[in-house]
């Protein structure tokens, strides 16, 4: 997504915050989360995780929670109430896209590309 649009995430914070959806988690987790909605299309290397991490923490999106296990050392994130909201404004801008989309009898098209 382009950073010269209001309100829209970058791909890798776009990922991280669906990711989070479902539950807190370390970096490593995140990842392979990532990696696993994409269907193996964006794997991420620690840099632009934490990179995006620091930003979305920056911006209130996310927040570290402490670690369920006391020796645990691995950092822990989970989404923010604006985070929520955030992904939510863009799902449903997504949604809207899709239907339009749909509508425009384009959708198959660009589906069938895309799997090529």
């Amino acid at each position: 997504m382009s950073k010269n649009i209001p309100g829209f995430l970058p791909q890798v914070s776009f990922s991280i915050l669906l990711a989070l959806s479902l539950k807190q988690r370390h970096g490593y987790e995140l990842m392979q989360q990532i990696e696993d909605d994409s269907q193996g299309r964006i794997k991420l290397g620690p840099g632009a995780l934490y990179g995006a991490i620091r930003q979305l923490h920056d911006e209130n999106l996310i927040e570290e929670v402490p670690p369920e296990l006391e020796h645990d050392r691995r950092r822990y994130y989970r989404i923010t109430e604006n985070g929520r909201a955030r992904l939510g404004t863009q799902l449903q801008y997504f949604e809207a896209s899709v239907s339009l989309a749909k509508e425009r009898q384009i959708f198959s098209e660009a589906l069938r590309r895309y799997a090529q």
